[in-house]
């Protein structure tokens, strides 16, 4: 038995789950020195969803977030989360593109990235892993969690030695869905441990109301990590609040060694905020309630939500029962993939439109067919194949790594830029979100020019924001 250690999410998740990433640099900034100071195995401040909603909604320059809090943050390491082949946006991305990503987030200040794929396929995972390592920061991989008829100990555990096998530091249970039941988490944690020797983190969310009961079975398990989320940002849709597991593992042999006043005065901090969020109609207080229904169907609590919205706007809401049933009939033809982003968009929109135009699969989006063909990755279980031939007609799935189909992009993207170049990091700005990129350059030049032309020096490490 040994200590148990903490990443706090305030700065990434935990507010990417309740307020949609919209805290500002300049809030975080007042605190990150007290963050700091607490003894945090890491602060988890950038990725997910962070870099789009910096350029898209927030008129700040991610990678300059990033540096600052580099630049404020002097003892403990800092974390992110990548989407494996897809980086930060929403498609696979040639190598040569991963490769200079890992690269300059490392360049630029991180120290552990967690990598990730929707469909646990390790192909997705190896180009990021691999990048990683070369740069000297800590690859840590995650295993998706979810409850399905060919998910089972065993399959997390082979999927889990293969990423160490491709040279994973670490491996993260991530139960993005918060799925995870206490003593499935002792089962899955204490198997996971006796066939593999690195470090083993968890990751959930309070959705389903069991999070922090299951941390502490974890933790009984031997979890070395867990994701918290300081009390003001915690629960709902956010992780379990830092503060009580700190207390309740206190004097035990799992004690975290953190202070309790230390974390109250980081909690003062935020509870103006919280109101202010609220306040602003940016924190809908429905979202920290808990959603048993997320336990009920295995469905996360956001694609419940997407579902009922989808739903409204064709006028046949009364059919909700009948769509909460096709789904797990969906993810089944489909191979039952996790249902995380893209996949539980895809299955849950395949299931409405099945329910709605009363007929299964009459209606196929792009995402479908690409997910049957093959175009996202391997899928846990085989696809049924009467429904892949009435999706893809005559064309042949793929079985070949998606990305071994993408030829390099780097220099085409650098050239198609290059007005709006100022620092090296804006290819990828561009190669991720190309429209919400060029925008964001816009408004940095007729910033820079218009109000301060010295304000912004791409010639040093940190800018003054």
């Amino acid at each position: 038995m040994a200590k148990v250690k903490i990443t706090e999410t305030v700065l990434r998740d935990a507010h990417q789950s309740l307020i949609a990433t919209r805290m500002k640099i300049e809030e975080m900034l007042p605190v990150i020195s007290q963050l700091d100071d607490i003894g945090f195995n890491s602060l988890e401040v950038w990725g997910g969803a962070t870099f789009d909603a910096c350029l898209r909604f927030l008129n700040e320059d991610p990678w300059e977030r990033l540096r600052t809090i580099k630049n404020h943050c002097k003892k403990t390491k800092l974390q992110m989360l990548l989407r494996g082949q897809n980086l930060l946006g929403y498609k696979h991305y040639a190598d040569d593109v991963v490769e200079y990503f890992v690269q300059k987030a490392a360049a630029n200040g991180m120290d552990i990235v967690r990598i990730f794929d929707a469909l646990n396929d390790p192909r997705n995972i190896e180009t990021a892993i691999k990048a990683c390592k070369k740069e000297g920061a800590h690859a840590q991989a995650a295993v998706s969690y979810t409850i399905s008829p060919v998910h089972s100990l065993d399959l997390f555990v082979k999927e889990a030695r293969r990423l160490v096998d491709m040279g994973a530091d670490s491996i993260c249970i991530k139960d993005m869905a918060g799925l995870l039941v206490p003593y499935a988490a002792y089962d899955l944690v204490k198997t996971l441990k006796k066939n593999i020797k690195v470090p083993i983190q968890l990751h959930t969310h309070y959705t389903s109301g069991v999070a922090s009961m299951t941390y502490l079975k974890a933790i009984e398990a031997g979890c070395d990590i867990v994701d918290c989320a300081i009390s003001p940002m915690a629960m709902g849709t956010s992780q379990p609040p830092t503060e009580p597991l700190v207390a309740t593992l206190k004097d035990t042999p799992y004690d975290t060694g953190l202070s309790l006043d230390k974390l109250s005065d980081i909690a003062d901090y935020f509870k103006p905020l919280k109101e202010e969020y609220i306040s602003k109609g940016l924190l809908n207080t429905k979202v920290m309630g808990v959603d048993v229904n997320t336990l009920k169907y295995q469905v996360p609590g956001g694609m419940l939500s997407n579902l009922v919205s989808q739903l409204e706007q064709s006028n046949s809401l009364d059919k909700f029962d009948e769509v909460l049933k096709e789904v797990p009939r969906v993810r089944e033809d489909f191979g039952f993939p996790p249902l995380v982003t893209p996949s539980s968009q895809i299955v849950g929109t395949q299931a409405v439109l099945n329910i709605v135009t009363g007929e299964r699969y009459k209606m196929v989006p792009k995402e479908s067919k690409a997910l049957v063909k093959g175009e996202y990755g391997k899928t846990p279980a085989p696809i049924n194949k009467e429904v892949q031939k009435k999706i893809l007609g005559g064309e042949k799935p793929i079985t070949a790594r998606p990305a071994d189909f993408i030829k390099p992009e780097l220099s085409n993207i650098k050239n198609e830029m290059k007005e709006y170049l100022e620092q090296d990091e804006d290819i990828l700005s561009y190669a991720l979100f190309p429209q919400v990129a060029k925008n964001f350059f816009e408004f940095r030049k007729a910033k820079k020019y218009k109000i301060d032309p010295d304000m912004v020096d791409y010639e040093n490490k940190v800018h003054p924001i």
